[in-house]
């Protein structure tokens, strides 16, 4: 029985699935949009969601439960200095899901991009 089992394993280990946590949550931060496949992004969406709230209030105690969860320095620094101010106004939803058309090619898997909602000139010149 799975009472009480919340949360998607994504055919991982935990160690793995923690790891590969960090590593979509420093690059959706950094990069302010990754392609990844759809169950990937709904499993990464809440856990950024709540890095950003964080970040929204600058003191020291949010930035170290925030290194905690990422260990990225550049990605606590953006957080908190560009993502945390930009997101100030906003009570919550930073992040959308776009499902692509194309799957992917190795196993045909459901891509799809996670990015931010309001995402910086810099960023969405890159995309383009």
């Amino acid at each position: 029985m799975r009472h009480r089992c919340a949360g998607n394993r994504l055919g991982r280990t935990t160690e793995h699935r923690i790891a590969m946590t960090r590593n979509l949550a420093n690059s959706l931060v950094l990069h302010e949009r990754v392609v990844t496949t759809l169950a990937k992004a709904k499993a990464i969406k809440p856990f950024v969601e709540r890095m950003i709230t964080m970040s929204k209030t600058d003191n020291m105690a949010n930035r170290r439960r925030v290194f905690a969860e990422l260990n990225d320095k550049e990605s606590v620094k953006k957080l908190f200095a560009t993502l945390g101010p930009r997101f100030a106004a906003r009570p919550g939803g930073y992040c959308r899901i776009l499902r692509l058309s194309r799957r992917r090619l190795g196993d045909r898997g459901e891509q799809a991009i996670l990015e931010l909602v309001e995402r910086s000139p810099k960023a969405k010149a890159e995309a383009s």
